[in-house]
């Protein structure tokens, strides 16, 4: 089903009984995209270039995740919001509880040990639209992201340099509306371990690397999209660090609500191969 049949708001829509225009300058729905695991508005594993929350130009949005990644060995747990200013400037926070369950105890961390890291992020969108403006021309973000490990011991012992790090990320998103697909391209400047659990950098290596993270997906209809992501990772500590892997599904039940499920594979964790699972979220965003 074409997008190009969406509902659009204008500014001069009919006002409501009560005087108020309900969809007055919002954005066509799932361009405010899920959360990403760190917080950040895109994909559940990936950084886009988009910026939270409903409102467009002319408003101040928000949104709010609850995310869970059910692995073999771990259990992923993030929760956060983020802000969406003017279409403009997105600021976010995002907790991340990592569950070590019996692999605690082979690690001599103790059983169930929950490791724990918290993410500040800020995004600026530079040029273009997501949707509208010329089809060559996406829109293009910059964003960092300062994260801090709450177990800096683990860190250390595992052989990390620091625990904590900032991660610099510059995105572009484009939906082509005439054919209902959206492409997504991120650069990301990291030393994180584990996306930051376990610390930064390493004793033997701290330098930045730069990393890739991409993403495609088909717009079904307003209110269901399917696609699939990549992210790639540094393994500074050695320990076989895989790279990151999805096939997702978002639907919009309300204008106010997404769920999204995915089948994810994050790789090898701590030496702990095969972790695939599933990923699920729930998002509000006004």
């Amino acid at each position: 089903m074409s997008l190009c049949a969406q509902e659009v708001p204008s500014d001069t829509q009919t006002v409501d009984q009560a005087g108020t225009f309900p969809e007055y300058n919002a954005k066509l729905l799932l361009t405010n995209a899920v959360s990403a695991v760190d917080g950040a508005s895109g994909g559940g594993i990936s950084n886009w270039a988009t910026i939270a929350g409903r409102q467009e130009t002319r408003g101040v949005g928000v949104q709010a995740h609850v995310t869970a990644v059910l692995l073999p060995d771990f259990f992923y747990q993030s929760h956060g919001v983020a802000l969406g200013i003017a279409d403009r400037i997105e600021l976010s926070y995002a907790r991340q509880n990592f569950d070590t369950q019996d692999v605690g105890a082979a690690l001599g961390i103790g059983q169930g040990y929950m490791l724990n890291q918290d993410v500040f992020g800020a995004k600026v969108r530079l040029f273009g639209d997501v949707v509208y403006g010329n089809t060559m021309v996406p829109q293009v973000a910059v964003g960092a992201q300062y994260k801090r490990s709450l177990d800096g011991a683990v860190a250390s012992a595992v052989g990390a340099a620091h625990d904590e790090g900032v991660d610099v990320t510059l995105s572009a998103t484009k939906l082509f509306l005439s054919h209902s697909v959206l492409v997504n391209t991120t650069a990301r400047l990291t030393k994180a371990n584990q996306n930051g659990l376990l610390g930064f950098g390493s004793v033997s290596d701290d330098s930045y690397a730069v990393q890739f993270e991409g993403a495609v997906a088909y717009q079904f209809s307003r209110r269901f999209v399917l696609g699939t992501e990549f992210r790639t990772k540094p393994d500074n500590l050695g320990l076989g660090e895989g790279d990151w892997f999805d096939v997702f599904a978002a639907y919009a039940p309300s204008d106010n609500l997404t769920v999204a499920a995915a089948y994810a594979d994050l790789g090898s964790i701590a030496t702990f191969t095969g972790q695939r699972g599933a990923f699920l979220q729930a998002q509000v965003a006004f």
